[in-house]
């Protein structure tokens, strides 16, 4: 789908109603694209420096630091109240940041917002369709507005999604509504998609047909920016993974560079005694069992723990590297716990 465009009168989605009134057929752009902007690749797709938003008293984006290199997929975590969405918006066009910068393809967020839009897609986690079309009626109105909807490919991911295009809109469950969204933006020809909960109110099949399509962009060239609360389509999907706590980016990487940072479960069945185990360094969490060891242990010490085991003799071991999951709840625990909820629709979340 394309992205939402702003108004003289109010910063809305054009296709998702998020003033609460049904979406506006047309949009309206503010201004002309600068003739300035180019066209041109670059490697670095999205990027922002010291991004500060507030709602009032409530501080939702607080110096937030993203870099989205071109052709991967970036993972996008953080609780409701966070800041992912408040920060997809400003780089939207949606919402102005109060300071810092937003920049999508070499060109400002903000005031290149027409250029910006003709290579982009954005599918937000709360869809609003209009009631009286069907859902092909909408997603051929989504794309003419484009102008670059691929009719094979609007076919292949409606069989793939397995949606019917000719009921009412009004009739469409959330995850009919869902893969609304997401036939209309992946059947562009764009260069960058926005996802924001993209797979909210889809089945586990679904979700595995979403990730299948989103490997298949990136290895078309496309770059994605993904957030989620589906950790495990985070895991599977990203190149590099963003945490955000309380408005600011606490943790960036590869997932094997965040496991380095953490500690790596071990297991194992020995045939002896371990001495030493427990006051060996980076060891920690030691529980025995009869023949049964259990620890944890950070990469720098892992091999001398591993070594320790060996040479008891071992009938079978089991290394467990920290899950996405595990990271995150301890990225948080690390940072601390003082999130800011939902302030309210709109605000940061």
């Amino acid at each position: 789908m394309p992205p939402p465009v702003r108004t003289d009168h109010a910063l809305r989605s054009a296709f998702t109603g998020v003033s609460g009134r049904s979406p506006r057929v047309v949009p309206i752009p503010l201004r002309r694209p600068l003739s300035g902007v180019s066209c041109e690749a670059v490697t670095t797709v999205i990027e922002t420096r010291d991004l500060t938003k507030s709602f009032g008293r409530t501080r939702a984006l607080d110096g937030v630091d993203l870099i989205v290199e071109q052709g991967e997929v970036h993972g996008f975590l953080g609780p409701n109240g966070a800041g992912k969405t408040t920060t997809i918006r400003v780089l939207l066009g949606l919402l102005k940041a109060d300071a810092g910068t937003a920049r999508m393809l070499g060109a400002d967020s903000w005031t290149d917002i027409v250029s910006i839009h003709r290579r982009i897609s954005y599918v937000p986690g709360d869809v609003t369709l209009w009631p009286n079309l069907t859902g092909g009626e909408v997603i051929d109105l989504l794309g003419s507005l484009r102008g670059d909807l691929d009719g094979a490919r609007r076919s292949e991911l409606l069989e793939r999604f397995d949606l019917d295009p000719t009921k009412r809109c009004r009739s469409y469950s959330k995850g009919n509504r869902q893969k609304v969204a997401l036939v209309a933006a992946l059947a562009s020809r764009a260069e960058v998609f926005l996802l924001d909960e993209p797979t909210a109110g889809l089945d586990p099949l679904m979700e595995a047909a979403f990730a299948e399509v989103a490997r298949g962009l990136v290895q078309r060239g496309a770059t994605i920016l993904l957030s989620s609360h589906i950790l495990s389509e985070v895991e599977k999907l990203s190149d590099r993974i963003s945490i955000i706590r309380a408005g600011r980016i606490v943790e960036v990487g590869t997932l094997d560079e965040m496991r380095r940072l953490h500690t790596t479960t071990i297991t194992a069945s020995v045939r002896g005694p371990v001495p030493g185990l427990d006051t060996l360094a980076g060891v920690t969490d030691l529980v025995r069992d009869g023949n049964r060891v259990r620890f944890s242990v950070d990469t720098d010490h892992l091999d001398a723990a591993v070594a320790a085991v060996a040479a008891a003799g071992i009938d079978s071991l089991l290394s467990e590297p920290p899950s996405l999951e595990q990271l995150f709840l301890s990225t948080y625990e690390t940072a601390g716990t003082s999130r800011t909820a939902g302030v309210y629709e709109g605000g940061a979340r």
